[in-house]
C-alpha cells in the first residue's frame, strides 16, 4: 500500500507567496519605515550641528567634522551588534530596542555642555540607530510576498529622504525662531519613543524562526499570515532547521567576528561586492548630506537658505524612489546601480564647479537629491537579496558598517582634501571610488531580480 507523499511547499515558500495586504505586510513596512526616517533624520542633523559647533565653540571646520565622524562611527559599530544579534536572537527583539537607546543618548547630546560631550552622545545614539537598517530590511524582506519584494525593499527609501528633509526643516524653523540647535535634536524624542511603542507589536519573521528550529512558533506565525491576508490554507513543512549546528554563545562582539568569518568564508565574492557598492555610495551622500549646508554658505546662500536647500535635496529625493520602485522589477538591480550611481557622483562635481552661481549651483544640487535616491533604494534592495537566510542581516550589517566607517572618516578627510584639492576635485575622487566598485559589481555579482529568498 502506497503513503501520501509529505507535502513539498515549504512555510518560506507560503510566506513569499502569500498577497501582500496592507493591513498585514503593509503594516510592518510602515512600522519599520518610520524606523528608517529617523536613521535618516539623525545622519541629515550633521549637516546642520557641523555649522552650529563651529559657531557656538569657536573650533575648526576639520574638527567640527569630527561631531560627523564619530555620530558614522557609532552606526557602524551599530549596525555590526545589531545585525548579528538579528540574526541571533531575532528581528522582533532586535527590531524594538535599537529606538530606545537612541532616544536615552539623543537626549544627552541636547544638554550637552561641551563639543567633547556632544561628540560623545552622537557616538552612543549611533550605535543605537545604527541597528535599524540591517534589522528593518531583513525583516521587512522576509515578510514581503516574491513578486512584489523589489518594489516593497525600493520603497522603503522613500522614508529616507522625509526624514533628511524634515531634519533640515526642522533645524531651520527652530534655528530662526530660537536662535539654537539643542531643541533640533530634543523634538526627535517624542517621536522616537511612539516608534519604540509601536513596533512592539511586529511578529517575529518565520523564517528565522525555521532556521532557529523552532517549528511550532514558525507555523503559528504563517497560519495567522494565511489567515490575515484571506489566502487559501495549503499544507506545507516548516524549512529545515539546517542551522542549528551555526548558532553561537557568547556576546554580541565575539558573535560579530564569528558572523564576519562566515560571510567571507561562504560569499566572499558577494561580500566584497557589498562592502565596495556600500562603502563608496553612501559617501558620496553623506558628502552630500554633511557639508553642502557649509558649501553653501561659503559661496554666498545665508545660514537658513543652506539649510532648506539641504532639505530640498533630501525631499527630491522622493521622486528617484518613485523612479526606482518603478524600475527596480523592470530593469533589475544592477542596471539601475549602474547608471545611477556614477552619475550621481558626477553631479555633485557638477555643483562644485557651478558654485560661483549658488542658485545654480542649488539646481545641480536637487537633480542629485532625484538621481541618489534611484541608486540608494536599489543597493539596499539588491544587497538584502544577496546573502541567504541565516547570514541576511548580518551580511548587510556589515555592508551597513563598511558605508559608516567610509562615510565617518570620509567627512573628515574631506575638510581637509577640500582646501587643498579643490572642491571639484575632492569629488571626482568620490566618483572615480564609485566607478570602481560598480565595475566590480557586474563582473562579480549576479542579479537577484525574481530570485526566491533562500
Amino acid at each position: 500500500m502506497s503513503t501520501a507523499a509529505p507535502p513539498r511547499l515549504t512555510s518560506d515558500e507560503v510566506v513569499q507567496s502569500l498577497p501582500f495586504r496592507w493591513p498585514v505586510q503593509g503594516r510592518i513596512f510602515i512600522i519599520g519605515g518610520l524606523g528608517f526616517m529617523f536613521d535618516a533624520w539623525d545622519v541629515a542633523l550633521n549637516g546642520a550641528l557641523i555649522p552650529a559647533a563651529v559657531q557656538e565653540w569657536g573650533i575648526s571646520r576639520p574638527e567640527a567634522a569630527l561631531l560627523s565622524t564619530a555620530n558614522l562611527l557609532g552606526m557602524a559599530l551599530g549596525a555590526i551588534v545589531w545585525g548579528t544579534i538579528a540574526d541571533r536572537v531575532g528581528r522582533r527583539r532586535a527590531f524594538s530596542l535599537t529606538l530606545l537607546i537612541f532616544t536615552v543618548f539623543t537626549a544627552a547630546g541636547a544638554l550637552a555642555p561641551s563639543f567633547a560631550v556632544l561628540a560623545a552622545s552622537r557616538f552612543l545614539a549611533g550605535i543605537g540607530l545604527g541597528g535599524c537598517i540591517p534589522v528593518d530590511y531583513a525583516l521587512i524582506g522576509e515578510f514581503t510576498p516574491r513578486r512584489v519584494r523589489g518594489r516593497v525593499l525600493t520603497a522603503m527609501d522613500g522614508w529616507w529622504p522625509v526624514g533628511a528633509a524634515a531634519a533640515f526643516f526642522v533645524s531651520a524653523g527652530l534655528l530662526a525662531a530660537t536662535g539654537t540647535w539643542r531643541l533640533s535634536l530634543a523634538i526627535m524624542i517624542l517621536p522616537a519613543l511612539l516608534v519604540f511603542w509601536v513596533r512592539r507589536d511586529i511578529p517575529e519573521s518565520p523564517l528565522f524562526l525555521a532556521r532557529q528550529g523552532r517549528e511550532a512558533e514558525a507555523r503559528a506565525v504563517v497560519d495567522r499570515l494565511v489567515e490575515a491576508t484571506g489566502a487559501p490554507r495549503r499544507e506545507y513543512v516548516v524549512a529545515a532547521a539546517e542551522l542549528d549546528t551555526r548558532r553561537r554563545t557568547g556576546n554580541p562582539i565575539t558573535a560579530a567576528f564569528d558572523q564576519l568569518a562566515a560571510l567571507w568564508r561562504e560569499a566572499p565574492r558577494i561580500t566584497a561586492v557589498s562592502w565596495g557598492l556600500f562603502g563608496t555610495i553612501l559617501l558620496v551622500y553623506y558628502l552630500a548630506l554633511n557639508w553642502m549646508p557649509s558649501i553653501l554658505q561659503d559661496a554666498g546662500l545665508g545660514r537658513i537658505a543652506a539649510l532648506v536647500s539641504g532639505a530640498g535635496m533630501a525631499l527630491a529625493g522622493l521622486i528617484g524612489v518613485v523612479v526606482a520602485a518603478v524600475l527596480v522589477e523592470r530593469v533589475g538591480r544592477r542596471v539601475l546601480l549602474a547608471a545611477s550611481a556614477p552619475a550621481a557622483g558626477l553631479l555633485l562635481v557638477l555643483v562644485a564647479v557651478t558654485l560661483d552661481d549658488p542658485r545654480g549651483a542649488v539646481v545641480w544640487l536637487l537633480v542629485f537629491g532625484v538621481i541618489i535616491q534611484i541608486s540608494v533604494p536599489v543597493l539596499y534592495t539588491y544587497v538584502s537579496e544577496l546573502y541567504p537566510t541565516h547570514l541576511r542581516a548580518s551580511g548587510f550589517g556589515w555592508a551597513s558598517t563598511m558605508s559608516r566607517v567610509s562615510a565617518g572618516v570620509g567627512p573628515l578627510l574631506f575638510a581637509v582634501a577640500w582646501p587643498v584639492m579643490g572642491l571639484g576635485a575632492s569629488f571626482a575622487v568620490a566618483l572615480a571610488l564609485v566607478a570602481a566598485a560598480v565595475m566590480a559589481m557586474l563582473l562579480l555579482a549576479p542579479e537577484t531580480a525574481g530570485r526566491d529568498l533562500r
